[in-house]
């Protein structure tokens, strides 16, 4: 049994390691987490073990939950990439199909309130079964190939057993979600360099133009708004969402008509987890999809943006290439370069034109470096 990473990120072998794991990551309700980092949510239904873990990661790497036999968890959320498939724009699923989504990383997920870009999933458990099934993903006709492979195979078979005290058909999908949603709640990622000159007291952890950059961020950027930074830890994120301009600026003419189809749609029964990841325009169209309500027309989910320095490209359809973009997308207040250029009248209150100069918009982008954890450097040079 292999276990993916350790607190720093290093692959360890056996269950033994997995022990390990375990008592480091703090799962058994120790305070042990990376540094700037709060403690992690675990739901009371399913507390964490190391058996669970380790059947958890792998389930997350295994491809045979995938039509053709080539997609998991992990073609989309790859270890060796920061858990992202960077650099591409948008997922390929099985026989190469894409989506209209970039994936976003597994680290930090298990502090977010929901999950996808849209938060149409409450939890970690209830993400993971959707790709499977999902046409342009994992493409399977239902979950029924799931489980009749973690009931038949003998590894699976020893390991539910191990991790729930369960075999045959007593395995079901619930058990497949907790083990996934246990493993991913061990993908953390703290003790960057910014936590260790913030929250560290090293001076010399990050550099005058990053503390420049870090000003900016507080101040006349007012990233933090969104991007929370508290007293003893910072998580880089609201959990709320916010139209900011990107994808649904370019339908905006088409918004009235498009939400009145979806609305219609979904009413008659579309699934929405398909319809996002099955046309760009339903795509842009954000929260909406999930909560009706055209107050969150274009709304997406307030990233981390821990390791964001390599988990390139960036925004929910993975349209801004670099940092530079991005902070040049805020800093002309959500507005795309047109001519004319374009600006959508459901942007979120606040954003709005920044005026920052070149070298701050800089600063601003040193800053972000730093919130590289040791474990994801590597990725930064691929």
């Amino acid at each position: 049994m292999t276990m993916r990473l350790d607190p720093r990120g290093i692959r360890v072998e056996a269950t033994l390691a997995a022990l390990l794991l375990t008592f480091l990551l703090g799962v058994s309700g120790s305070d042990a987490e990376p540094l700037g980092l709060p403690p992690v949510p675990i739901p009371a239904d399913n507390p964490q073990t190391p058996e669970k873990i380790a059947l958890g990661d792998k389930l997350f790497h295994d491809a045979r939950f995938s039509i053709d036999g080539t997609v998991s968890c992990a073609t989309c959320h790859n270890d060796k990439k920061a858990f992202t498939d960077s650099p591409l724009r948008v997922s390929e699923g099985h026989h190469k199909l894409t989506g209209t989504r970039n994936a976003p990383t597994v680290i930090n997920a298990a502090y977010f309130t929901t999950q996808f870009w849209d938060g149409r999933s409450q939890s970690l458990e209830d993400q993971s079964q959707h790709p499977m099934v999902n046409p342009v993903e994992m493409g399977l006709p239902s979950h029924e190939p799931v489980l009749k492979i973690v009931r038949e195979d003998p590894a699976y078979v020893e390991a539910f057993s191990k991790a729930f005290g369960k075999t045959g058909n007593d395995v079901t999908m619930d058990h497949v979600k907790k083990a996934i949603a246990s493993f991913e709640r061990t993908v953390i990622s703290g003790d960057s360099p910014f936590d260790r000159w913030r929250f560290g007291g090293d001076a010399n952890a990050i550099s005058d133009q990053a503390k420049r950059g870090f000003e900016v961020f507080v101040g006349q950027g007012r990233c933090v708004s969104c991007h929370v930074i508290e007293q003893t830890q910072a998580i880089f994120t609201d959990n709320r969402f916010h139209n900011i301009g990107v994808g649904i600026n370019r339908i905006q003419a088409d918004v009235p008509k498009l939400a009145a189809e979806f609305l219609k749609a979904k009413t008659a029964g579309g699934d929405v987890d398909r319809s996002v990841l099955g046309d760009p325009k339903t795509s842009d169209l954000g929260r909406f999809a999930v909560t009706d309500s055209f107050d969150e027309i274009g709304g997406f989910k307030t990233s981390t943006l821990r390791n964001v320095a390599v988990t390139a490209p960036y925004m929910h359809d993975g349209s801004l290439k670099t940092l530079k973009d991005v902070v040049i997308h805020y800093n002309n207040g959500g507005m795309s370069p047109g001519d004319p250029p374009t600006v959508n009248p459901y942007l979120s209150g606040g954003i709005r034109p920044l005026n920052l100069s070149n070298e701050q918009m800089d600063d601003l982008v040193a800053f972000l470096e730093t919130l590289t954890s040791p474990a994801y450097v590597a990725a930064q040079t691929k």
